[in-house]
């Protein structure tokens, strides 16, 4: 499918994540495959939407890998009475040029923290629709490039609770992956209580990746090798999703790409320059869990989410797993 990545580049880019992993867990106590998956969903040029309770280091997280990175990063607080123009931005007619003229949003930026995004009206949410998918923004007719890389990390609480608006569908589907946090661990919550309480703009962490570095890494994700027997099994679980009896519709063909790019790049991650089976299995939750729908929809979405992810390890459990 592409040509193997170069030894020493994917070495380069191990290091580097390692480098990520130790910063990241500074602020991020016990949640080392959380983090791992968020640097996956980095590599693999897609976004990411962090949903659980409130309370459990949503934000934190994303202001953590945000820090990491020597990028331009932004933090827009969804509200209900934010507009569309307050995320992309406006056109003011300017009196001394007599013309109108364009003043970007906090969309243009390279790492953007959406945070409680589900609490927008649908109006403004769907301000984000365009530049999460094409990295650009249109105004007037006239478009406007946000830059690379662009990443969009957006917090939600579950969709049962007070206040909030559940994204649709099609706002679902732009983000690569979808994790969850949970509580952390007794050791761990105590080593949190122990530390002062500080503002998220007072996390106190260097860059230690710069912008070049990741759009290198990105590059190379797309050049980790896929055999044709993995790509076969992709499309079996795909597929499979279309016919299972308690969704009420199967992936897309976009979740089924962005299942393959999120296995290219947890392979890179983990210094490999080709996906196995056991790639595709560890994102397939994170990846296509949020693109399913159950046929008895429940009014709680934690359980709804469980129930979603335990169809999808049975499909997965039944499927033949390549050689």
């Amino acid at each position: 499918m592409s040509d193997f990545a170069p030894a020493a580049e994917v070495a380069s880019t191990r290091d580097a994540i390692e480098r990520l992993k130790v910063n990241m867990r500074l602020t991020i106590k016990g949640k080392d495959e959380v983090i791992e998956q968020t640097l996956v969903c980095l590599l693999a040029g897609g976004h990411l939407l962090i949903e659980d309770l409130p309370g459990v280091g949503k934000t934190t997280l994303a202001y953590s890998l945000a820090r990491s990175l020597d990028c331009a990063f932004s933090r827009i607080q969804f509200t209900s009475d934010l507009l569309p123009t307050d995320v992309t931005g406006v056109s003011i007619y300017d009196e001394t040029v007599k013309e109108f003229i364009f003043k970007s949003g906090p969309v243009f930026a390279n790492i953007v923290l959406a945070d409680e995004i589900n609490r927008a009206t649908p109006k403004t949410q769907s301000a984000l629709l365009e530049v999460m998918d094409r990295s650009k923004v249109t105004v007037d007719g006239e478009a406007h490039a946000v830059g690379a890389p662009f990443m969009v990390v957006a917090t939600q609480n579950p969709v049962d609770y007070e206040g909030t608006f559940p994204l649709p569908q099609s706002q679902m589907d732009r983000f690569l992956m979808r994790l969850q946090m949970g509580y952390p661990q007794p050791g761990d919550e105590l080593d949190i209580l122990r530390a002062p309480r500080l503002g998220y703009d007072a996390i106190a962490l260097n860059p230690v990746v710069t912008r070049s570095d990741i759009l290198k890494m990105q590059a190379l994700a797309g050049r980790v090798f896929v055999e044709d027997s993995v790509l076969d099994y992709i499309l079996k679980i795909v597929t499979a999703t279309r016919t299972e009896a308690e969704f009420k519709s199967g992936v897309s063909v976009r979740g089924g790409l962005a299942l393959r790019l999120g296995a290219q790049a947890r392979a890179l991650v983990q210094g490999r320059d080709f996906v196995i089976p056991e790639d595709i299995q560890a994102m397939a939750g994170p990846v296509l869990a949020h693109r399913l729908s159950l046929v008895r929809q429940t009014s709680d979405a934690l359980e709804e989410r469980r129930t979603v992810l335990a169809a999808l390890r049975r499909i997965i459990g039944a499927i033949a797993v390549p050689e």
